[in-house]
């Protein structure tokens, strides 16, 4: 008989490797995970096998010894030295010490192993994976090698392993949640996360944990942040607290003044290159637009092509549009294709779009420097000051003796006195009222007869106030218009897309219309009836204030304002879409469960509704997202919004 089968029961033999096989007897049915072993196969490269396999003797059908063992116990280490076998760090043959055990019960024994344990509480993981950090100077890549988990796995053990030992002391008699560590985690400070605790009440979300934790802190999403960019902070002596517990890393600016002061130092250098390059009299940065500074502003003008320049133009726009109409239907264009397209575009950005600043104007005027909301230097040129205007022009303008209203073309000129004539006493001042007044009232009887030139001196006397301020004298129409500053009531209001559309159209206007004031008249009296009304509309259009205020009640303008909407059509989905900011986070949980309950049906608010109001804004924002929902201030009632239309993308 061979010898094998005498091998007493409790002897240990070094048995290669190749010689070990998986026991049908194993009480483990279900595999082993690959994470699973690659941690056990980093654990014996690092360490040996720490305890040994138990196995049993093969038998054939005739009931003598193969010359295989039978892993019982120890399936796992099996595995993962045969996937160090494969990776060619040891040879397939490698001795393995093992157990041999006939006396018990295969399958229980297998059982027993697996039953009849105590796993490790997690906080003494982290404390262990802390103090061969701290003790041995090991690097969370060294660590992470020994025991098969990423390096990132580390350094959240080693984050959550230097929490207060008071926090630990309550997580280990289950007083926190994992979740909740972690929250506290955020930041090392002991005092601080100390001082968090002792502060909560019934609300002890991590959410909330997280946020105490940070808030005297600049989130890395700030506009400030994304401007300066964090490895030029970092590079300034900034330190970041990172949150090594969520899938963006999202983290911390701990040095809010120093963000500050490097963001005014990158507007500055803006301000100064733009200044020196274009030739401006003055330039400011500024974090903020400051609105309600009063001062003119002037835009560029279409300028006059050499014709050269314009031939180049039109060559190139030709070969573009053959280009594009010869391409259009083939999805990858060939690389020399594509490099002409880019070559055009590179062409045509050197000729500009067209149009200039008066150089006039740029001598005496500036340019302020702002951040916008997503974080981009905004440049706004063209601002005049009060002591930077023009001296007024000493000559008196000629007037028309008999005064009245100048035909279309002509100029409006400005009169200060009524004309005196040599030989003959000037009016008195009582009789010129006198006059004016009838004047004015048959003025008024001829508009009222002249529809198309009443919408003309209407928009006139609009486009003066639109575009002209302070100096919107220039017409005897008395029309007011105000236009409420709305980034006050909802900051970063003028760089959602229906403020961006309002500002493209306003300077497209401002390109077109005349630098003075005088001369708008023959501007506006010159445009086709459709044109007219875009002007008209994109004026008005400013002075609609729909803002419920409750320090200016207006309950009658806010009912036009519902009429308004109904009668233009207009859809929110276009402009506005309900985000944590924006909405979500900003309501209660039963308004937060109306919401997802009518964008996404029933199932997806009862999913929900057990989660603590922060997590429930996150977690309802992707349900909402994409269905067209808005709040039922934001609607338009009878009015469904086109199918055509499409919704806001994410900002």
């Amino acid at each position: 008989m061979n010898a094998q089968a005498v091998i007493e029961s409790g002897s240990v033999l070094d048995i290669p490797l190749n010689k070990l096989k998986k026991s049908s007897k194993n009480a483990r049915k279900t595999p082993h995970g690959e994470a699973a072993i690659e941690a056990l196969a980093a654990s014996i490269a690092a360490k040996g096998l720490l305890q040994a396999p138990v196995v049993e003797p093969e038998t054939g059908e005739d009931g003598e010894p193969t010359g295989f063992y039978l892993v019982t116990i120890g399936e796992g280490r099996r595995l993962a030295l045969l996937l160090r076998a494969k990776r060619k760090e040891i040879r397939k043959t490698e001795p393995v010490r093992c157990v041999v055990d006939t006396a018990n019960d295969p399958h229980e024994i297998s059982l027993d192993e697996n039953v009849t344990r105590t796993d490790m509480h997690p906080a003494d993981q982290f404390e262990a994976f802390r103090r061969l950090s701290d003790e041995r100077g090991l690097s969370a890549e060294d660590i992470g090698a020994r025991f098969g988990v990423s390096a990132h796995v580390v350094r959240q053990r080693l984050r959550l392993g230097a929490v207060s030992p008071k926090l630990m002391a309550i997580y280990r008699e289950d007083g926190l949640t994992l979740d909740q560590l972690m929250a506290f985690a955020v930041s090392e400070d002991h005092e601080r996360q100390e001082q968090v605790y002792d502060q909560l009440s019934w609300n002890r979300s991590a959410a909330l944990i997280r946020r105490a934790m940070t808030e005297a802190k600049v989130p890395a999403t700030d506009r400030r942040a994304v401007f300066v960019g964090m490895d030029a902070y970092a590079a300034a002596g900034g330190q970041t607290l990172r949150d090594l517990f969520t899938e963006d890393g999202g983290g911390w600016l701990e040095d809010a003044a120093l963000l500050d002061r490097l963001a005014s130092e990158k507007l500055e250098a803006i301000a100064a290159e733009v200044r020196e390059r274009e030739g401006w009299k003055w330039a400011t940065a500024c974090l903020d637009y400051p609105h309600g500074h009063g001062w003119r502003r002037v835009y560029p003008r279409p300028v006059e092509r050499a014709a050269d320049e314009a031939a180049q133009i039109a060559a190139l726009s030709e070969e573009y549009d053959a280009l594009v109409s010869q391409w259009d239907a083939v999805e990858d264009l060939p690389p020399e294709v594509e490099a002409r397209f880019k070559e055009i575009d590179a062409a045509l950005d050197v000729f500009g779009d067209g149009t200039a600043y008066d150089p006039d104007e740029v001598a005496r005027g500036g340019v302020f420097v702002v951040l916008g909301h997503d974080g981009q230097a905004r440049i706004e040129r063209g601002l005049i000051r009060p002591e930077d205007e023009a001296p007024e022009p000493s000559a008196e303008t000629e007037a028309d003796g008999e005064g009245g209203i100048a035909e279309p073309g002509h100029d409006i000129g400005t009169v200060d006195d009524e004309p005196e004539y040599e030989g003959v006493a000037p009016l008195s001042e009582r009789l010129v009222l006198d006059l004016t007044a009838h004047k004015t009232m048959g003025l008024r009887d001829a508009l009222a007869a002249n529809p198309t030139l009443a919408l003309t001196a209407l928009v006139h006397a609009l486009a003066l106030k639109t575009f002209y301020p302070p100096y919107d004298q220039s017409s005897c129409v008395e029309v007011k218009l105000v236009s409420a500053y709305l980034d006050g009531h909802a900051p970063g209001v003028s760089e959602s897309p229906a403020g961006r559309r309002i500002a493209e159209r306003h300077e497209g206007w401002a390109q077109r219309l005349p630098r003075e004031s005088g001369d708008a008249w023959g501007f506006v009296a010159g445009l086709d009836g459709g044109e007219l009304l875009d002007l008209l509309a994109h004026c008005v259009s400013l002075g609609v204030n729909a803002v419920r205020n409750p320090m200016d009640r207006k309950p009658g303008a806010w009912a036009h304002a519902e009429v308004l909407a109904q009668a233009a059509g207009l859809d929110m989905t276009r402009t506005w879409a309900p985000t944590v900011a924006s909405y979500l986070g900003r309501v209660t949980k039963p308004r937060i469960l109306e919401a997802v309950r009518e964008a996404a049906g029933d199932d997806a608010a009862e999913r929900i509704a057990g989660l603590k109001k922060s997590e429930m804004a996150d977690a309802a924002e992707p349900l909402i997202a994409g269905t067209g929902w808005v709040p039922p201030l934001l609607r338009t009632a009878q009015v469904e919004a086109a199918p055509e239309a499409v919704p806001m993308a994410a900002e």
